[in-house]
């Protein structure tokens, strides 16, 4: 069965929906690399929540202030330092982790400040990228958009290698979700046929 695509503009509002869903309302949420503040301006109009959200790009800093989110403009990759522990109940890292250098600080930090965190990322061991790669080539699609030359991803891993991750610094997988590039959930091999991947993780 061919199924469709989603647009950019679905797949934005589909991503939100489903960290909305683990959120309940009226809680305190950093959101790191937050790009324009999308995500904490649907959170905020649909589950009541306040907090931050962490930015380096100026151009995106502005798109927050335009979007009347609080923002702070900080390198995630220094660490949360400037937050307080258990100073929020939710961090959130939406499909930015690929691009940040300190990995291992970056989640065990969110688990510090927060009492859960929500992670999502692209995965590389989708089946569409297995088979750009069997071809000789770099992958490019709706999750990993850009060209190898031009991509500002640093690190490419797959669910499996996000699950081993968790399993060494101690992090407790609460639940996981992985959807196709047609927004349906997959719950049969999610490391070959989930190209989008959502984690709600805690302390063990």
């Amino acid at each position: 069965m061919n199924l469709r695509k989603l647009t950019k503009q679905e797949r934005d509002r589909f991503d939100f929906a489903v960290i909305a869903d683990w959120i309940p309302r009226n809680n305190r949420v950093l959101d790191l690399g937050c790009g324009d503040g999308s995500l904490l301006r649907y959170l905020r109009e649909h589950k009541d929540i306040s907090g931050y959200g962490v930015e380096i790009d100026h151009d995106s800093v502005l798109g927050c202030i335009r979007n009347n989110v609080d923002v702070i403009q900080m390198n995630i990759d220094h660490g949360l330092s400037g937050f307080e522990d258990q100073s929020f109940d939710y961090v959130v890292i939406s499909q930015a982790l690929q691009a940040m250098l300190a990995t291992e600080r970056i989640l065990t930090e969110m688990l510090r400040v927060a009492r859960e965190a929500v992670v999502s990322f692209p995965n590389f061991a989708y089946r569409t990228n297995r088979e750009a790669i069997a071809n000789g080539r770099v992958p490019v699609s709706e999750d990993l958009p850009y060209e190898w030359y031009e991509t500002p991803n640093v690190r490419f891993f797959t669910i499996a290698d996000f699950e081993a991750l968790c399993d060494k610094l101690g992090i407790a997988i609460l639940e996981r979700r992985a959807f196709n590039n047609a927004g349906q959930l997959v719950t049969e091999d999610p490391n070959l046929d989930g190209s989008l991947a959502f984690y709600r993780l805690g302390r063990k």
